[in-house]
């Protein structure tokens, strides 16, 4: 049965349930919140890249930063803000963290129906706060380039996942040597192209898991010349398998 699209928004925090393929508008709030997809996949678009959420991450968005999220198959979109005194201690961008067991399970009780006084919801934030600073930052964030050249190098390979272009190929493309787009990917983005590329298809990835294709499908759509090397690449990045994911499994710390 399709699931139908519902929120539930307090001051606090809130639930979005949607269905796959729900998109929202680009907006901001007034406070920097977490965001976390207790089920389905989400991926989180702001002004510096495109960061995909599956259920063991969750991202940070600082105050006044702007957004759009899409869901990816049916998603259960938990929301957390902050106060301001916690607020600080995260980063002044948007970041991805791991997202533990513990830091889990007070997500679900702050947005869940149990009713929290004042007290207890502040002892929950703090937890939580505490729990992302245990863990580091995660590749599931895919940064915007800002260099026309590189721009274009993206809408390539985000068109197509599976193309196995070299740099220098791809360079001749889009008109720039591949000294020149090697050099740009280290100074803009912080990587090789190699590690770029592969996490755009692991995002990619995520994305068709959660629509129910099988892995060797996502394999191949993505560019991997077979499913164990994809296994890997994967596991790497995301921290549990593709069959693991598709089924639900969150690893822990």
């Amino acid at each position: 049965m399709p699931v139908a699209r519902q929120s539930r928004i307090w001051p606090s925090g809130g639930v979005h349930l949607w269905p796959s393929g729900s998109t929202s508008r680009a907006h901001t709030h007034p406070r920097g919140h977490l965001v976390y997809a207790a089920g389905g996949v989400l991926s989180v678009h702001t002004e510096r890249g495109v960061s995909v959420v599956p259920a063991n991450r969750v991202i940070w968005i600082p105050a006044r930063s702007t957004h759009h999220h899409r869901a990816h198959g049916d998603t259960d979109m938990r929301i957390v803000f902050l106060p301001p005194s916690l607020a600080r201690r995260t980063p002044a961008r948007p970041a991805v963290f791991l997202a533990s067991g513990l830091a889990r399970e007070v997500i679900l009780t702050l947005t869940g129906t149990r009713q929290l006084d004042r007290g207890a919801r502040a002892r929950l934030h703090r937890v939580l706060v505490d729990e992302l600073h245990e863990t580091h930052e995660q590749p599931t964030h895919l940064p915007e380039p800002r260099d026309d050249r590189l721009r274009a190098v993206a809408r390539i390979l985000d068109d197509n996942p599976a193309d196995g272009s070299t740099l220098a190929a791809l360079g001749q493309r889009v008109g720039a040597g591949a000294r020149t787009l090697s050099r740009l990917f280290h100074d803009e983005l912080g990587m090789t192209f190699y590690e770029w590329r592969t996490q755009l298809r692991v995002c990619h990835a995520l994305v068709l898991l959660a629509q129910g294709h099988d892995t060797t499908r996502v394999a191949r759509f993505c560019g991997w010349a077979n499913p164990s090397s994809f296994i890997a690449a994967f596991t790497a990045i995301v921290g549990t398998t593709p069959g693991r994911h598709r089924a639900g499994g969150i690893t822990g710390t």
